[in-house]
């Protein structure tokens, strides 16, 4: 097989969740390019009428659902639809995700609860919907959206850093599992990425110097940028495609180097 057809997704359909806008969208437009068909889901219609018109401006016909993914009556309804109307789903990705930056000892067990929901309870029960017509068709690529928090803590990320330990974990049982009816179930870890939401964390300061965050980000990235969300599409279309069907279980951190460098010397 040529690597051409090798990193190919003709043919394949792509299920991305909470994809109407940012890392999951750009991981969907890059899969796209590589010729998968695109599903998405989000929580309320708005948000996948928005997702629907910016994959339309990308020339990319998008199918897309309303769905909360920590139910699991509403996600097994939606495979279901999906099989239906678009077909099995080839390769899953599970992008949904919150975070809630509160120190431990002020956030509520509530709040810690709906952060394990979304960030790991839900991938689970995406997974566990999809993995049945996997097995049955034979092949199947599950893309779980890690996070370096899979290996660090942090101040004010408790619940999130312990969903993403969890969510690397869950990733290497899904692999040991499945792995022999041909599934392979891999991370992605994405480093810090320029989004919206982090926009103000990148913010010039009155005085023309960086924000502070932004400027310890930059010190610790060998690299020595913050990464853009289109740095995951390449890596996420290689874990969808035939040329990643021997590595099962990884987790492949897309942080410019952040992993590999103990920072510089003080001066």
């Amino acid at each position: 097989m040529d690597s051409k057809t090798n990193f190919s997704l003709e043919g394949k359909v792509v299920l991305v969740t909470g994809a109407s806008y940012g890392i999951g969208f750009a991981i969907a437009k890059a899969m796209a390019g590589a010729g998968a068909t695109i599903v998405f889901n989000d929580i309320k219609q708005e948000l996948v009428d928005k997702g629907i018109a910016a994959y339309a401006e990308e020339g990319i016909k998008a199918h897309g659902y309303v769905c909360d993914v920590t139910d699991e009556e509403a996600v097994n309804s939606l495979v279901a639809k999906i099989e239906a109307e678009v077909g099995v789903i080839d390769v899953l990705v599970n992008n949904a995700g919150i975070i809630k930056r509160i120190p431990m000892i002020e956030m509520s067990a509530k709040d810690f609860r709906q952060v394990i929901d979304v960030d790991l309870n839900a991938p689970f029960i995406v997974s566990k919907a999809v993995i049945p017509s996997m097995i049955k068709k034979g092949h199947g690529k599950i893309i779980n959206i890690c996070s370096m928090m899979s290996e660090f803590g942090r101040e004010t990320v408790s619940a999130y850093a312990a969903a993403k330990g969890g969510l690397k974990m869950l990733t290497r049982n899904i692999a040991s599992e499945y792995g022999e009816y041909n599934i392979q179930c891999n991370g992605i870890g994405p480093g810090y990425i320029a989004t919206p939401q982090t926009a103000p964390l990148r913010e010039v300061q009155p005085d023309g110097s960086r924000h502070p965050f932004d400027q310890f980000i930059i010190s610790k990235t060998p690299a020595g940028r913050w990464g853009e969300a289109s740095d995951l599409g390449g890596p996420a279309v290689f874990l969808a495609s035939d040329a990643s069907d021997f590595v099962n279980g990884q987790i492949l951190y897309v942080d410019g180097g952040i992993q590999a460098y103990i920072g510089k010397q003080p001066s």
